[in-house]
């Protein structure tokens, strides 16, 4: 049976993934702040459901600021975000597109000034944005490679948007009412890895309230790195990694190396294939996770349910 054209989309971009490639969809927000600079921001294509023509927008009573309502897509309401409010620029054209996206199990629009178009990037052309001064940018992606001149889109912290604007529906604090504890291995930690601060912060709530020990990175390529580093240090102890390193839980989509890399990396590698890999990912959908199970990983949850994540670092420990 020949399959659909969105389903060779998505095998495509799968393929893509298990590649260390990925694909961007750019969009305009409007003057930067003091400047007449219209930037470039981005976001990975696998969280787009579809493009929109503005639609109708009801506006609700006592919302958020940046919310500008809900509209009725395909029978569905789904709340509308003003992006360019949010990161302060001026949509000198209007707000005439509308990106409805699918990130961490929920479902939310965000208004855009224009949509210009889709690149397919090499994860090592996105370098990590933390300590630059973008508080909602996790990542700057260079579109042309290498090149000194190259075009710059920031990709935003989606994570820290929908936290800003909803903070009582993604309260952190929760996780602290879950959970039964994890029993790790004696002398053991879990390495983690997320280039989301607002994430990063999530899951070390979650894991202080497992009462689990964990070293935390903010990239795959440092996850990586830190990994030899610790293989180096069980060497001359006379010990293996599994002594020192219980369970690596990663995220997908981070600069520089993703998480697909690091668990193939890991997989690969006789000193770390022993180690589990969970992928803990706001890309949700059947689709990401059987690529998950591809690269060796083993075990994937989405963000953010603490008792998922307890559950299945459980699972997948003793196993």
């Amino acid at each position: 049976m020949n399959k659909s054209q969105p389903m060779r989309d998505i095998d495509e971009r799968t393929n893509l993934a298990g590649n260390s490639m990925f694909e961007l969809l750019l969009f305009r927000l409007g003057e930067a702040p003091g400047t007449d600079r219209r930037e470039l921001f981005g976001i990975n294509v696998f969280k787009v459901r579809e493009i929109l023509v503005m639609p109708e927008i009801t506006v609700m009573v006592n919302s958020p600021p940046a919310v500008m309502g809900v509209a009725n897509i395909r029978g569905q309401m789904i709340t509308v975000i003003n992006l360019p409010a949010l990161v302060g620029c001026n949509p000198t054209k209007g707000l005439g597109i509308l990106l409805v996206t699918e990130f961490a199990r929920t479902t939310q629009a965000f208004a855009v000034e224009e949509v210009n178009e889709i690149v397919r990037l090499e994860w090592k052309q996105v370098l990590s944005a933390e300590g630059t001064g973008g508080g909602l940018v996790t990542s700057i992606a260079r579109l042309d490679g290498n090149a000194e001149n190259t075009r710059l889109a920031q990709v935003l912290d989606v994570e820290q948007i929908l936290r800003d604007v909803f903070p009582q529906e993604h309260e952190a604090a929760q996780v602290a009412e879950v959970l039964s504890k994890v029993q790790l291995p004696a002398g053991t930690v879990i390495l983690a890895a997320d280039d989301s601060a607002v994430a990063r912060m999530m899951i070390e709530q979650g894991l202080k309230a497992m009462n689990v020990p964990y070293i935390m990175t903010k990239t795959g390529k440092e996850a990586w790195e830190r990994l030899q580093s610790i293989a180096a240090q069980a060497e001359s102890e006379g010990k293996t990694v599994k002594d020192k390193v219980a369970l690596v839980l990663t995220d997908l989509e981070m600069p520089e190396m993703d998480g697909f890399t690091l668990t193939r990396n890991i997989k690969q590698d006789a000193r770390f294939k022993s180690i589990p890999v969970v992928i803990h990912s706001s890309l949700t959908g059947s689709t990401n996770e059987v690529h998950v199970k591809s690269v060796g990983a083993d075990g994937y949850v989405a963000k953010f349910v603490a008792e998922e994540l307890a559950a299945t670092i459980h699972k997948v420990l003793t196993r």
